[in-house]
């Protein structure tokens, strides 16, 4: 266990990191929304050679010492990692959407970065659909990572059921049913849409990614 001090401290760069990385989504937000919108060559071919330079140097670092610092906070005080479930809900959307991201820099953005670096100035290369795909991931992430902070702040649904029940053991108090909460079930239901949409695009062949060769 953390002590006090250290737990603040680890606290603070977690909420850094965490806003850091929200930031960096949007400029890449910004920078894929002109590529779409943007009709200067040059400027368009700046700004997917920027989305690399971004991805690779600030939102891979950014989410993975969110991570890494959120994992340490978890585990290193009372909150811990298994008894509250904004805490494992939180913690499985960090680390989703981590593993999400590091794919599509080097699977997506940087494939296209590549394309125009290896095209004549004042041309485009052929990109696809990933240049729409690319506002699309960024705007979805975004969402992922204002939910991740809504449930830093407000801490939903208490503990996990097992810990209650653990908890009231030798004890008057009452053991809750292992029913989920309302909330985390609506949550859980959008996830999994989220998800089994994501799959189904790769498992057709339609998802940008599949074509970027």
């Amino acid at each position: 266990m953390m002590n006090p001090r250290l737990s603040k401290l680890n606290f603070a760069v977690h909420v850094l990191f965490s806003i850091s990385w929200i930031g960096a989504v949007a400029a890449f937000l910004v920078l894929s929304i002109t590529t779409q919108a943007g009709s200067n060559v040059e400027i368009v071919r700046g700004a997917y050679l920027s989305m690399n330079l971004v991805g690779q140097y600030l939102i891979v670092p950014l989410s993975l010492a969110a991570l890494l610092t959120g994992l340490l906070q978890s585990l290193g005080t009372a909150w811990g990692l298994f008894r509250y479930y904004w805490v494992l809900v939180k913690f499985i959307l960090t680390t989703i959407a981590t593993l999400l991201l590091l794919l599509h820099q080097f699977k997506a953005v940087s494939v296209v970065a590549d394309r125009v670096l290896g095209s004549s100035a004042g041309t485009l290369p052929n990109v696809g659909k990933i240049g729409t795909q690319l506002v699309v991931d960024s705007s979805l992430g975004i969402v992922v990572l204002v939910i991740v902070t809504v449930l830093g702040i407000y801490k939903p649904w208490g503990l996990i059921r097992k810990e209650v029940r653990r908890q009231a053991q030798g004890s008057e108090i009452k053991a809750p049913s292992d029913k989920l909460p309302l909330g985390l079930k609506f949550l859980l239901l959008i996830l999994g849409l989220a998800l089994a949409f994501v799959v189904i695009l790769h498992l057709t062949g339609h998802s940008p990614m599949m074509h970027n060769h």
